[in-house]
């Protein structure tokens, strides 16, 4: 790359006259994005480059076919992919309704516990901590008496992060499940079922909010309690009574296989089918008991975080629109509308082999054409599209057939200035997107690839430690987002395109 680098600076040095004169003719897309210079984007930029006494900059965009791609509702849900989890339900007339409930394993803190004689179970409490938006923090004290001691609390409220219709109100339920999870690492998709066993556990109304608490002594300013902002739900003490409590020496709490075959896990959901989704860290949600035995209070904590299995349970009741969009798919000459969804639903395939790859191979062999960019840029469809609910920021973006990242990521990852997409006017409607595949478009003109169809999802890929780690590693289980693109459509000036910047000799 850097060689590339060096030689391309030379060629710039020698033309500098014929370069701003392609400046000149590019700088017109620059509002646009596309990004065009000197110090472009673009995948190995001047790669073919060669000495001469003439450069002509031109830039050439290309009818594309794309067509929707269903994936069957369903994605991988467990701990593997699940860095966020998601809570909820939606409703909206394009993509039908989608409910998202959360299912995870219950393990003791310790095993073979002694809660003591007779104990009381004053309350259970299990928390989750939703993302919220710090900018609206809201602040009010009052003053308390805390377990005797004269005290004042303050009460942090904040919103949570929501994707949907924010003013709805939504009740949350807390089951116990009968189902056994299995062992961690065991792929679990999101349409994976479990079995629920007699009412909730608890309920709680939420509103949307989420509150951080601390109380201090009111003559030293001493903290009594303090708790992070979350959304806390109230169990039922009875039942943990008899199912916890009560069985000190039990072989059901013994060790950690009886326990789990005893005690199968939670699932939490809502009941409506239409309001907002939330998102939340899985390995975060904690839940304790508080009792009382031989006159002293006490705490016993559950683990819920990573050494349990846990999974996304996300389904899906189909509007009448979407279900006859995905059963007249056309993959030849492709779909006047793309429908696109995470969270397991559906995506796109765009064709490369068409007559703008034809031309370009033309242009290669006949005037050594040099590809400085190449990208596929896509637009949300207006006419079906046009509301503020919060637009996709990334895709995901792969060869039909393969396992592997795309090339472009792969041999561009560590220049800063690389983006694989990048997302303009998402705050308004149309919202535009251009998929950088230069290196793809380059091997295909250039070195005869084969011109597999871009297979292209919503999300972002995950990484570790700072790498990324596989194509399938990304956060689509818990991208709530979705919309309506233009597709394959003559008359539709916003119809996707592969737009293509080139020098020749």
């Amino acid at each position: 790359m850097e060689l590339m680098k060096r030689e391309y600076q030379k060629f710039i040095n020698k033309t500098k006259k014929q370069m701003n004169k392609i400046k000149s003719i590019l700088s017109v897309f620059l509002f646009g994005g596309l990004m065009v210079s000197c110090n472009s984007d673009a995948d190995d930029l001047g790669k073919n480059l060669f000495d001469g006494n003439s450069v002509t900059g031109n830039q050439v965009s290309y009818d594309l076919v794309a067509y929707n791609i269903n994936n069957g509702d369903a994605v991988r849900a467990d701990s593997y992919a699940l860095q966020r989890a998601t809570l909820g339900a939606f409703t909206e007339g394009q993509f039908g309704t989608q409910k998202s409930a959360y299912v995870t394993q219950v393990r003791l803190s310790k095993y073979a516990p002694d809660f003591g004689t007779n104990p009381i179970v004053d309350s259970v409490v299990l928390e989750i901590k939703p993302q919220y938006d710090a900018t609206t923090k809201a602040v009010t004290t009052t003053n308390v008496t805390h377990e005797g001691q004269v005290a004042k609390q303050t009460l942090t409220k904040y919103e949570a992060v929501k994707y949907g219709n924010p003013a709805a109100t939504m009740n949350i339920d807390v089951h116990e499940i009968a189902t056994d999870l299995g062992a961690v690492g065991t792929e679990k998709l999101s349409n994976s079922t479990v079995t629920t066993s007699g009412v909730p556990l608890g309920t709680k109304v939420f509103s949307g909010n989420v509150y951080a608490v601390s109380i201090n002594k009111t003559s030293d300013n001493t903290a009594l309690l303090t708790r992070e902002a979350g959304l806390r739900i109230k169990l039922d003490e009875n039942h943990f009574k008899t199912k916890i409590a009560d069985k000190s020496g039990a072989t059901e709490l013994s060790n950690e296989s009886n326990f789990i075959n005893y005690f199968k896990g939670l699932k939490i959901s809502v009941r409506e089918n239409d309001g907002y989704l939330i998102n939340f860290a899985p390995n975060e949600v904690t839940m304790t008991m508080y009792y009382r035995s031989g006159g002293k209070s006490n705490t016993f904590s559950f683990d819920l975080g990573s050494s349990n299995v846990h999974f996304s349970k996300i389904s899906y009741t189909r509007s009448s629109t979407y279900n006859a969009v995905m059963a007249n798919i056309n993959s030849t000459n492709g779909d006047p509308l793309l429908y696109m969804q995470g969270m397991g639903g559906p995506g796109a395939g765009i064709k490369l082999n068409g007559a703008g790859i034809s031309d370009l191979k033309r242009l290669y062999k006949e005037r050594g054409a040099a590809i400085l960019s190449a990208k596929v840029r896509l637009y949300t469809d207006t006419n079906t599209w046009n509301n503020s609910y919060t637009k996709p920021v990334g895709f995901l973006v792969r060869k039909q057939g393969e396992t592997d990242f795309i090339t472009d990521l792969k041999t561009m990852l560590g220049n800063s200035n690389y983006s694989l997409v990048k997302a303009y006017s998402t705050n308004s409607n149309p919202s535009y997107y251009d998929i950088d595949i230069t290196k793809t478009i380059k091997d295909i003109v250039e070195k005869e690839a084969e011109a597999k169809d871009l297979i292209v999802n919503i999300g972002e890929y995950l990484t570790s430690n700072g790498n990324l780690v596989s194509e399938d590693y990304n956060n689509n289980v818990s991208s709530p987002y979705r919309a309506v693109f233009v597709g394959t459509n003559a008359a539709n000036n916003n119809r996707p395109k592969l737009m293509v910047t080139y020098v020749t000799k």
